[in-house]
């Protein structure tokens, strides 16, 4: 469903991402772990057509993306739910939602319905204020609002990122979910043991750089990556 291949990304003259090879199969999670300023950000933003100037391959459902604007990669079916959210907090949650939906909207109605299915907090809420929101519930709302966009790969950007442990099990149970409706998804976490046991391949990145890979829940396993991410 997404493949990346020889990626390389830059800011300005400076060299951040170094022939990044990755896949994606349809309907897999997969993970990308990593310190931080590896470079996991990075990647997101190139893969969606953002800021960074990149070279190499994204392909897309055997569709070239490569020089397209973000919009259009988005049409396409890859959407980006950012790190820290980056909602429209005197907007209602309806109104973040429809927003969502703008490259989408011959369908809103039916998308509404199927996030507030998922959801359900979401149609409580309809009503209320995005930025009056706990953080937990503002990224529901941001992954809500990716839904809405009917992504054939979700890029979720540090989606636990301080979230109380309440919510984390909460994305988490959606994320698994989504792969059970077979929704693909591209994760890049910081929370290395709770992405890893729902992943079925990871990459670990290092300077951006590929270093490791393998499934899910073998490298949770693997010595190196407890000695370096998870302090055992």
């Amino acid at each position: 469903m997404l493949s990346v291949s020889g990626l390389n990304a830059y800011y300005g003259a400076v060299h951040i991402l170094h022939d990044i090879d990755l896949s994606v199969d349809a309907g897999q999670i997969v993970a990308l772990v990593g310190a931080n300023a590896a470079g996991k950000s990075t990647l997101m933003f190139s893969l969606a057509g953002l800021r960074t100037v990149c070279t190499g391959k994204i392909v897309v459902d055997d569709v070239e993306l490569n020089g397209l604007p973000a919009n259009e990669r988005v049409s396409r079916g890859l959407v980006l739910v950012p790190e820290r959210r980056r909602l429209f907090p005197f907007m209602t949650v309806l109104e973040n939602l429809e927003i969502g939906a703008y490259s989408a909207r011959k369908s809103r109605r039916e998308t509404l319905e199927y996030v507030y299915s998922l959801l359900p907090l979401l149609a409580e809420r309809r009503s209320q204020l995005a930025g009056s929101l706990s953080g937990g519930e503002q990224q529901m709302l941001a992954i809500g609002r990716g839904l809405m966009a009917k992504p054939r790969v979700l890029l979720l950007d540090e989606p636990t990122e301080g979230l109380a442990p309440i919510y984390v099990r909460v994305l988490y149970d959606l994320v698994r979910n989504l792969r059970n409706q077979s929704l693909t998804i591209l994760i890049v976490e910081q929370s290395v043991h709770h992405v890893l046991q729902v992943a079925d391949k990871a990459y670990v990145i290092e300077n951006g750089r590929i270093v490791m890979q393998g499934n899910g829940k073998d490298l949770l396993g693997d010595e190196r990556l407890k000695v370096a991410y998870l302090g055992l």
